[in-house]
């Protein structure tokens, strides 16, 4: 096994490493205070190619495999969660989604702006009611003659009140369960959809995160992705993908906690000598530092599985599961590292800790990542 990096890999991790430092870093305290990131730097993620990472060049993409992505999305968490948010949504939930399922007509219309920056996308599955178990979701959209009529609320969206097209997920037949869920691609401009920025968020506090409402949204019926009823099928196929995103995204901050803790241990003296030469601290250092490898190397496993074709899922579900509880860890212990000064936003580990927080939540639970792992070890559905 090699794990050496190409040198194509190494030149787009060092881009991004590059666009960090100069577009990110220096922002990242006032966007967290002011709970917003500026939007300009879509376009700029767009200008790099970062938002069409693993699309074909065809519809707009710049391709690549999906380390590469993984790549870019660890350096984009190690500067600003928030913004790895927009890349792991609008490109690795939505895009590429509509890459696999869309039409020649649907790619043609959306891969090439959202790949661009000129567009953004939002993943409409959420609901206030259903989170984890998103298949019994409330959100309806019936047949009228050639159009679905669609009613319901969304919540917790992230890039909802920034995007320009929701993949949204609703029922549209009796059926009990997943099996009466379709997938729509609606752009947020229809009459009757409305968004409110979800405020006093923990972490990601730059990061725009909405609650939708569709009150009779009229979509004609080229707006459906994929197969009718399909839906919840094509949900559970992004969010595996999605997973190796956010994992590589809790990399990033993991790695961000290491950084930041080795450096500050080696400059604060405490009784006459650096506390990186006390022992317990040592140890804490150490703890965030096979944590960091463990979270990386699980998370290049999945990588490596999708450009190979195959299998995928399980994976996906070990390496979200472990980074992100991980990335808790390690920022925690990052934070006892800088003692008093980590718990105030001067310093960073304090909203390193806040971020990862939110990992072990959204795009499956780590109780809902261990029901998928104990099924495909048993072969008995925990659901």
């Amino acid at each position: 096994m090699d794990l050496t990096l190409s040198e194509e890999q190494e030149a787009v991790r060092k881009l991004a490493e590059e666009f960090v430092a100069r577009e990110v870093a220096p922002h990242v305290v006032a966007w967290d205070r002011a709970e917003n990131v500026d939007k300009s730097i879509v376009k700029k993620l767009g200008d790099l190619g970062f938002l069409g990472l693993t699309v074909p060049e065809e519809y707009g993409g710049s391709g690549g495999d999906h380390l590469s992505y993984c790549l870019v999305t660890e350096e984009l968490g190690r500067g600003d969660s928030s913004v790895r948010g927009i890349v792991s949504v609008s490109l690795g939930l939505v895009a590429k989604t509509i890459a696999s399922w869309g039409d020649e007509d649907q790619k043609r219309t959306w891969l090439p702006r959202l790949t661009s920056g000129e567009a953004i996308g939002c993943f409409g599955l959420t609901e206030p009611g259903t989170g984890s178990d998103a298949g019994n979701l409330a959100t309806r959209a019936e047949r009228d003659g050639g159009d679905y009529v669609v009613n319901g609320t969304k919540m917790f969206i992230t890039n909802g009140t920034w995007a320009d097209v929701v993949l949204l997920f609703a029922r549209t037949n009796d059926a009990p369960g997943h099996r009466g869920v379709s997938a729509f691609l609606v752009p947020t401009d229809t009459p009757g959809l409305t968004r409110r920025t979800v405020h006093g968020k923990l972490g990601l506090r730059g990061q725009a995160t909405a609650e939708l409402v569709l009150q009779g949204v009229r979509v004609p019926a080229g707006a459906l992705l994929g197969p009718e009823g399909k839906g919840f099928s094509i949900a559970m196929s992004a969010l595996a993908k999605g997973r190796m995103s956010v994992a590589a995204g809790c990399v990033g901050i993991a790695q961000a906690a290491l950084d930041a803790a080795v450096r500050y241990a080696g400059e604060r003296e405490q009784f006459g000598k650096a506390i990186a030469r006390h022992q317990l601290v040592q140890e804490l250092l150490s703890d965030i530092a096979v944590d960091v490898d463990a979270a990386r190397l699980l998370t290049w496993r999945v990588a490596d599985l999708i450009d190979r074709g195959q299998e995928f899922a399980t994976a996906a579900s070990k390496a979200k599961l472990y980074a992100s509880e991980a990335a808790v860890r390690c920022a925690n212990n990052a934070l006892q590292v800088f003692g008093g000064y980590g718990y105030i936003d001067e310093y960073p580990v304090g909203k390193l800790l806040r971020d990862a927080r939110v990992m072990t939540l959204y795009e499956g639970t780590s109780q809902i990542q261990k029901l998928i792992i104990g099924r495909a070890l048993t072969g008995v559905s925990a659901f």
